[in-house]
């Protein structure tokens, strides 16, 4: 009988056991979906000859000698099964896969724990659950990182909660890994904002920034059904109709809604609290709000073949998009429950989003008009060495005053102040333009023709700052841009003459 037990010497054994038992076995139970979704492992692997090696090797008194050869060889298969593979970021079946086989390499290791005595201890399976753990969240870092589409973070999110959820059942502590989901939703918030960017820039270019017309009660009703409007004297007004926004202010808010609802999808099994959840989600938003947003509106604000209409009506939809910020808080705190004047709630930054855009195109206005003032002026030729008396002002001017009261005209929506301002800087841009044709070096004589026409051209701007093109000026307050030029063209007038005389 001994010499028989000598004869399966522990070699034997070891190339029997790493062919027959470790590689088939293992291998086999590396494949296992997720436990939570099929029978218990024993219902799966057969580990009879697990226990009929540990058997004999404990009959041969080599117990030890089989123990620590099992392990050693689960060490290297556990490096094997955490090894993931390079492209593992670009599917979600990629990440699927490695976590199976995470899951079937511990579910065996578990079960051989509570079905054999001292062939593994709680101690080694720890030890390698450290080791697990460590090296699955290094990977999950590096791969995650690749992701640009926030459907698939967000999926891998999911699987990440369910092969927690999965080992936590077995005992295994799984708290790093929701540490872990933690970072993956910065950049999951990451990855919808440049997926909102894309989605803001293209209403934004697709917008005709110009007034939504409706001819019936059902498109009125679409329209307030989409963004929050009451407008009483609006409301009275028969069909056909124009509500003072363009199409995306609806399609920006509800936009801002739908990035609302992505992040909480996020929140979702992580046994985060509702306060957690209205934090994140905020701070989520105020990002899309001040850099996302901002950055899109800035960015049509600027560009080159912007028109004076279109800066109108961004004014004019900023101006409705802020008073809507209530709304969303109202949004936010309908979804998770958490009341705004909560002590730490963190507040929405959508009004400063706004007032920021609509000052820099009220800016973008101003600089727009006196461009096009200069553009008409560079038309101006006078002769300052005529003899001709006229009795009209210049063609020039006559063109750019039609233009000012045009423009001035689709500013009926706009903020009287604004309005205002615009207005008073153009004739203030427009005196100081002409007083500076009159005093330039190269105007050394003036002739009283000369003298005469440019006056016309005075009067000409002088009466249309009386005409009050924009409402809300005091008496004469417009007309004040005019003064130093009325004044500078009679001393010159006069000075003229004098000399004359004395000629």
């Amino acid at each position: 009988m001994q010499s028989r037990c000598q004869s399966h010497s522990p070699t034997f054994f070891s190339s029997f056991l790493e062919f027959k038992v470790l590689h088939s076995i293992v291998l086999i139970f590396l494949t296992i979906l997720f436990v939570l979704q099929v029978p218990g492992a024993q219902d799966l692997v057969d580990f009879s000859p697990v226990y009929r090696c540990l058997h004999i090797y404990s009959v041969l008194g080599a117990r030890e000698t089989f123990e620590n050869y099992y392990r050693k060889q689960r060490r290297k298969q556990a490096r094997l099964v955490l090894q993931p593979p390079s492209n593992m970021h670009e599917t979600l079946d990629g990440y699927r896969k490695y976590f199976n086989q995470i899951v079937g390499f511990f579910v065996v290791e578990d079960h051989i724990l509570h079905t054999t005595q001292g062939l593994v201890n709680r101690a080694y399976i720890d030890e390698l659950w450290e080791m697990a753990l460590s090296k699955t969240i290094a990977a999950l870092r590096t791969h995650s990182s690749y992701c640009s589409d926030p459907n698939l973070v967000l999926d891998l999110k999911n699987l990440i909660v369910l092969f927690a959820d999965t080992l936590q059942v077995y005992g295994f502590p799984v708290n790093q890994l929701f540490d872990m989901l933690l970072e993956i939703r910065d950049q999951y918030s990451e990855t919808l904002l440049k997926k909102w960017a894309g989605i803001f820039r293209n209403i934004l270019d697709s917008d005709n920034y110009s007034p939504i017309p409706v001819t019936s009660e059902e498109m009125y009703k679409k329209v307030v059904g989409q963004f929050p409007f009451q407008d009483t004297e609006l409301e009275k007004q028969p069909f056909p109709k124009k509500f003072p926004f363009s199409e995306f202010v609806p399609k920006v808010y509800n936009q801002i809604k739908e990035f609302i609802y992505a992040c909480l999808k996020f929140s979702e099994d992580l046994h985060l609290s509702s306060t957690e959840v209205d934090d994140m989600i905020r701070k989520s938003t105020n990002l899309l709000l001040t850099r996302t947003l901002s950055n899109s509106l800035q960015n049509v604000i600027k560009r080159k073949n912007i028109g004076l209409t279109e800066l109108v009506q961004i004014i004019i939809n900023t101006t409705h998009l802020e008073k809507s910020c209530k709304y969303l808080e109202e949004f936010i705190t309908n979804i998770t429950n958490v009341l705004p004047e909560t002590v730490h709630t963190t507040k929405l930054y959508g009004t400063t989003t706004f007032k920021d855009a609509r000052h820099a195109a009220e800016e973008e206005i101003y600089t727009n008009l006196n461009q096009k003032i200069d553009q008409f002026l560079q038309l101006a030729d006078y002769d300052w060495m005529t003899g001709d008396l006229g009795n009209k002002a210049s063609d020039y001017l006559v063109d750019l005053i039609a233009f000012l009261r045009s423009t001035f005209a689709v500013f009926t929506h706009l903020p009287g102040k604004v309005a205002q301002t615009a207005c008073m800087s153009a004739c203030k841009h427009l005196a100081t333009s002409l007083m500076q044709l009159l005093l330039e070096a190269e105007v050394r004589q003036l002739t009283l023709g000369a003298l005469q026409q440019f006056n016309l051209d005075v009067r000409e701007c002088e009466q249309f700052a009386r005409s009050g093109p924009v409402p809300g000026f005091q008496e004469d307050t417009l007309q004040l841009a005019f003064i130093d030029l009325r004044q500078v063209s009679l001393c010159v007038f006069v000075f003229s003459t004098s000399v004359r005389r004395k000629c």
